[in-house]
């Protein structure tokens, strides 16, 4: 399924083609297990006594299926995971497990502290750094956004810190609020390298999955 729509910006399209995401099964390997059991203890515990706007967990067995799925297919051109908004970091330390070089953006440094803490305490080499993951450039998409969006530059872009930008990563994980999904697509679309995969986690449960066809990543 190709999606190609016209944008609030003469010359800015979306041209991405939608992947149907392998079938992959849903048995948790035990150590994957442990992680979760105890991200979701510390993430209890993190809700009752910190609360940040905007921070939902989502459903992270159905992420690691998605991701176990898209590694053994080979469907994204490297090894380079990053996930936008990376709240308590349990989906960038599942890819970890899964032997990407994992990378998580978060804005709130409460979530990159215990983001920081999960990876560590289970051994994994998972990198967190706190910002924006919107990168230079990347607010003129924000700004034809009529609908409430937590996406927000104020912390400034996370990538010079990283050393690295959109256009890197091999594939990205996101979970949108319902009105954030289309600006997404937009950024993934402006700035992810050709052949990258975007894979988000939706409102209704479900993962879905966009692999960018043209060459027009920004280059720094």
């Amino acid at each position: 399924m190709t999606a190609c729509r016209g944008s609030l910006q003469e010359g800015d399209f979306m041209c991405l083609v939608e992947l149907d995401l392998p079938a992959h099964s849903t048995e948790l390997p035990r150590s994957v297990q442990s992680l979760l059991k105890e991200a979701d203890r510390r993430i209890q515990r993190f809700q009752r006594d910190c609360r940040v706007p905007g921070f939902v967990p989502s459903d992270f067995a159905k992420a690691y299926a998605a991701l176990r799925g898209l590694a053994a297919a080979e469907l994204a051109p490297g090894n380079i995971f990053c996930e936008w908004g990376s709240g308590f970091g349990v989906v960038t330390c599942i890819a970890a497990m899964l032997d990407f070089d994992a990378y998580g953006i978060e804005i709130e440094g409460e979530l990159v502290e215990a983001s920081r803490q999960l990876a560590e305490d289970f051994g994994l080499s998972a990198e967190f750094v706190r910002g924006s993951f919107i990168p230079s450039g990347g607010e003129v998409i924000l700004r034809g956004n009529d609908g409430f969006s937590w996406l927000s530059t104020e912390a400034g872009t996370a990538h010079d810190e990283l050393g690295m930008g959109p256009d890197d990563f091999d594939l990205i994980f996101a979970y949108p609020w319902p009105d954030e999904e289309h600006l997404m697509l937009r950024l993934f679309d402006r700035y992810a390298r050709a052949g990258a995969v975007l894979l988000t986690y939706r409102a209704d449960d479900s993962l879905q999955a966009h692999r960018k066809l043209n060459g027009r990543s920004k280059r720094r």
